[in-house]
């Protein structure tokens, strides 16, 4: 329950333990780059205001840091201007 509502689900095709929701979530949500940024965040910030932070959809931990993840970026709504790695605004 703590998972964006984002995607349509087929329970024929798809595992619904937590880990896998989480992946196919995040490839549902990087499959989205191609559409113009307006679109995405219309999407991401429908889930702005929501008290989860999760780890491997809001953020990664890589040689002990957290990255934060394109969909943390959406969520935020504008750049920082720290140069994130998977900032969606630096190509807008």
């Amino acid at each position: 329950m703590t998972l964006p509502n984002i995607m349509p689900l087929q329970s024929d095709k798809n595992c619904f333990c937590r880990s896998c929701l989480i992946k196919n979530t995040r490839n549902y949500i990087e499959n989205m780059a191609n559409q113009p940024i307006q679109q995405q965040l219309k999407l991401a910030q429908q889930h702005a205001s929501s008290n989860s932070f999760l780890e491997g959809l809001d953020y990664d931990i890589e040689n002990g840091l957290m990255v934060m993840t394109r969909w943390a970026h959406l969520k935020r709504g504008k750049c920082c201007g720290n140069g994130c790695r998977h900032c969606p605004f630096s190509k807008a």
